[in-house]
């Protein structure tokens, strides 16, 4: 079970508005943030939800290649908003919200690249 996962970015404030606005949509929030003057190294920021931050992102040279991450939405709305909240913060389309059976029977998502490429979705599955 994965507790945690995070992206490197190249640009710490620009994705912390960036993930703000695009994960807000679906209910995480920025719930943690330490500078490089606490984590002696760089600065860090978790986002998640019910207080338990379970996405980070870390400032420095981003992954190469660019990482993949999905979060699990409640509903096919929540993919709708989570893709426009995260192209109006400034992402780019990577595949509009909509079923792609070819991965499972009821799955609907969204995809977009962030401020550093990496492939941010929302993704609903039907039971």
């Amino acid at each position: 079970m994965i507790d945690h996962t995070g992206v490197t970015v190249s640009d710490f404030e620009r994705s912390k508005q960036f993930y703000q606005a695009a994960l807000g949509a679906i209910g995480y929030e920025l719930l943690m943030i330490f500078p490089a003057s606490t984590t002696g190294r760089t600065d860090v920021a978790g986002f998640g939800e019910d207080d338990k931050a379970d996405f980070w992102i870390t400032q420095g040279e981003p992954n190469r290649p660019p990482v993949h991450v999905a979060f699990r939405v409640a509903s096919q709305q929540l993919v709708r908003a989570f893709h426009e909240a995260a192209l109006a913060a400034g992402g780019r389309d990577n595949g509009p919200p909509g079923p792609r059976s070819h991965y499972s029977a009821g799955y609907y998502g969204a995809f977009v690249l962030d401020p550093d490429g990496h492939n941010i979705e929302a993704v609903y599955q039907a039971p």
